[in-house]
């Protein structure tokens, strides 16, 4: 199990698989029953995952979150399953015995009724949330890439985050001086810099280490 970068809050019974990304406060609440999250999906910050021991009807319902989902920013996922790639939009709401079937979209600031399966390669809006349109290869194709953008994010974030107090302050004091960016973070961007040749740091940069050659780019 990765969670990676800033925090998420885990309440009893909650299964995460490899490479789950976590961006910002993540509230998952399995308190009264089971939630499960697959790997490469990332949940944005301020959403809440929560679940139900049972509805009107007397079903029982866990959370099942499938592998290479996008859950946007303050979405609401409650005893309900969104399968594998595909994507809630921010602020969205989904409420108890929704389904959200592989390679369908939730428009950001809808509202699922409940019991409503929204079927694969659909975009559905609104409130309450109604079909809107078919998504195209390229919109599917996306919801996909989404995921693995945000879990080499977190990689990336990981990275930085282990580095030393130290290290972080040399790269500060490089970055202000030659407006550098890590080539990772510059392709996750899409950003491409001319490289000149590799400039020689000061002693006084690393003092007590060895000289360091560090790549710089300018506009």
């Amino acid at each position: 199990m990765k969670c990676h970068e800033f925090s998420v809050n885990l309440i009893v019974y909650v299964i995460v698989y490899r490479s789950v990304d976590n961006i910002g406060v993540v509230t998952c609440a399995g308190d009264v029953n089971n939630i499960s999250v697959g790997s490469g999906t990332n949940i944005q910050d301020n959403s809440l995952v929560h679940v139900a021991k049972t509805n009107l009807s007397g079903k029982v319902l866990p959370t099942i979150i499938g592998d290479n989902v996008t859950v946007g920013h303050s979405a609401v996922i409650h005893g309900c399953t969104v399968e594998d790639e595909s994507f809630v939009g921010m602020g969205a709401t989904l409420l108890d015995g929704v389904v959200v079937e592989k390679h369908a979209m939730v428009a950001a600031g809808s509202l699922v009724k409940q019991n409503t399966r929204i079927p694969s390669g659909e975009v559905w809006g609104g409130n309450p949330a109604k079909f809107m349109r078919k998504l195209t290869e390229e919109e599917m194709a996306y919801i996909s890439n989404s995921a693995d953008n945000y879990i080499n994010l977190a990689h990336i974030h990981a990275v930085e985050n282990s580095k030393s107090f130290d290290e972080i302050e040399v790269e500060r004091a490089l970055r202000k001086k030659y407006a550098r960016k890590d080539e990772d973070y510059d392709s996750m961007l899409g950003i491409v810099r001319e490289t000149p040749a590799e400039l020689i740091l000061p002693d006084n940069v690393l003092p007590e280490k060895s000289t360091v050659r560090v790549p710089t780019t300018h506009y």
